[in-house]
């Protein structure tokens, strides 16, 4: 089996070195697999300034129907250059990788050049957030979700923008191995937060914090970091020498929900997280989160599937 990944101009160097970290331990753990390199133009230099060397052209890799083609993100500026418009070889070439049925992924803005084969027509498919209306605008039979971290139809792969590319690759390489392989393969790269399909690109530790209270900032920080110990209200506005009444009154105005809802978005998150791990049971992960059973977090879970 072959995973090839294709280098073009301008490439965002974590959504290239990203999903390539994520095989390369793989194969240190015993998969086999080959990994090749191409690219479209002689010679490259990412978005950072790094030239990139010379790689073979893409004309001279050969895939099959168990191979996997990724195609990491570039610099938008050059997505919407005559340069790029013109490399119509190149996008047919990755149409016709897609109809031998080989894997084609995208991180990030490569979703571009799939619009440009015509592989998101009538599909879903995903990208960086700040590019979801562009990529919707510019193809529009393309079915753009802007709230995930990656699609997965047919053997059309499409992330979200730069370490999605890691969560994509976590999610191929445990269709081939499964979720024991993959959990050494997250744990060897220090990636102990493994996320799935149903996580969204907004994160619930960065929602709710457009705000400059100090006071709330201090009672969000502490729920975060003590999911499971005692929260009641009295003690969380003695941490910021507010009132019970005060505290709520403020948080929900700055935050614009409750702190009992902001609690439990937040050990939902948790527990949506923990449950990637394969050695953890719904028993564990409940009490870790601070759920009083496990049948209290699944009712939660099934409430918002």
């Amino acid at each position: 089996m072959k995973i090839a990944f294709i280098i073009p101009p301008c490439v965002e160097l974590l959504d290239l070195a990203g999903p390539l970290q994520v095989f390369t331990e793989a194969k240190a753990y015993g998969l086999e697999v080959s990994l090749e390199f191409y690219s479209y133009q002689p010679e490259n230099v990412s978005s950072a300034g790094l030239p990139m060397g010379k790689v073979l052209p893409y004309i001279e890799a050969y895939l099959q129907q168990e191979d996997f083609l990724f195609i990491p993100g570039m610099e938008f500026d050059y997505l919407n250059s005559a340069e790029f418009k013109a490399e119509v070889d190149f996008f047919s070439w990755v149409k016709a990788c897609a109809d031998k049925q080989v894997t084609v992924c995208s991180v990030c803005n490569a979703a571009y050049i799939l619009g440009e084969a015509g592989l998101l027509n009538n599909r879903e498919c995903t990208t960086h957030w700040r590019r979801v209306k562009d990529l919707q605008a510019r193809f529009p039979q393309a079915k753009v979700i802007g709230d995930t971290l990656y699609v997965k139809q047919d053997n059309i792969y499409t992330s979200a923008g730069i370490s999605a590319g890691i969560d994509l690759a976590l999610s191929v390489l445990e269709d081939l191995k499964g979720a024991f392989f993959t959990h050494q393969i997250a744990r060897g790269l220090v990636v102990y937060q493994r996320r799935s399909q149903k996580h969204k690109q907004e994160s619930i530790y960065l929602d709710y914090r457009n705000h400059l209270n100090p006071h709330i900032h201090e009672v969000q920080d502490h729920l975060i970091n003590n999911l499971a110990g005692d929260n009641r209200i009295e003690n969380l506005a003695s941490l910021v020498a507010m009132s019970p009444r005060n505290l709520s009154r403020v948080f929900k105005e700055k935050t614009g929900i409750t702190i009992l809802e902001y609690l439990t978005h937040l050990r939902v998150e948790k527990a949506k997280t923990f449950l990637n791990n394969p050695y953890y049971t719904v028993d564990y992960v409940a009490a870790q989160c601070g759920f009083k059973t496990a049948r209290q977090l699944q009712k939660l879970l099934k409430a918002i599937n």
